[in-house]
């Protein structure tokens, strides 16, 4: 090599030592997002698009549901779910639930033990309409594989029909319950795992809160009101379309 091309070949090596940086910065800019709520000067790149999306897509579910809340008896009961996804973080939901109930240890010991009826109000159906917004999503790498999930909230309302022993109550020797109905404001969260781009797994929890009337605790008083809430997990498979 000629002593006079050297300064040449270092310029050149300057030049692309500057330019590559340059190209790979500028080639990443598609991926850039814009969070309006960090620092001006603060920037946050997307590593990955979402997997499994959600916009403009019906879902069906259906699955089982245990109650976590109701005094004196064990429920249990069946659910279904029907919505759509107008955009990829909101969508409607329909639901309905049905329940079975039997009475538990406390309500037998009660009954054996002091000859007395406890006062229970025991869920029957409940159906609603939710809003479901879906802010989460992400991934995790368990035994080598990757699961997909969305984290969801639902708020709604809906009509909760339960019914009650409250007018019998104070009669152990008479148990007769009474069917009532709520209105309720449903809330709940969902935690929902993608199987694949059809189907999926929710594990829900929900809390229903509903205005109800307590036991009648003479035949001359009147029964008072106050605000109740019903407790509940859910798990359910589900498929998109």
């Amino acid at each position: 090599m000629r002593k006079d091309n050297k300064p040449f070949f270092l310029l050149l090596t300057m030049m692309m030592t500057w330019a590559l940086p340059m190209s790979f910065s500028y080639a990443a800019q598609d991926d850039l997002y814009d969070f309006l709520w960090l620092d001006p000067d603060k920037q946050v790149y997307v590593l990955q698009n979402k997997v499994y999306e959600k916009k403009k897509t019906f879902f069906a579910d259906v699955g089982l549901v245990k109650g976590l809340n109701t005094n004196f008896q064990s429920t249990t009961g069946y659910h279904f779910g029907l919505g759509y996804y107008f955009a990829e973080e909101f969508a409607i939901e329909a639901i309905y639930n049905g329940y079975s109930n039997n009475d538990d240890d406390a309500y037998r010991s009660i009954q054996q033990i002091n000859q007395s009826i406890p006062f229970v109000r025991r869920a029957v159906s409940k159906v609603g309409i939710n809003g479901i917004w879906s802010p989460f999503y992400g991934k995790i790498n368990t035994f080598n594989k990757i699961i997909y999930f969305d984290w969801s909230f639902g708020l709604g309302i809906g009509q909760f029909t339960t019914e009650s022993n409250g007018e019998t109550a104070n009669d152990p020797n008479a148990n007769t319950y009474i069917e009532e109905s709520h209105m309720a404001i449903l809330t709940k969260s969902i935690f929902k795992v993608h199987l694949n781009d059809r189907f999926h797994i929710n594990l829900e929890y929900s809390m229903d809160h509903y205005k109800s009337k307590g036991p009648r605790i003479s035949n001359t008083s009147n029964p008072t009101e106050s605000w109740g809430t019903n407790n509940e997990a859910v798990i359910s498979f589900g498929f998109n379309f």
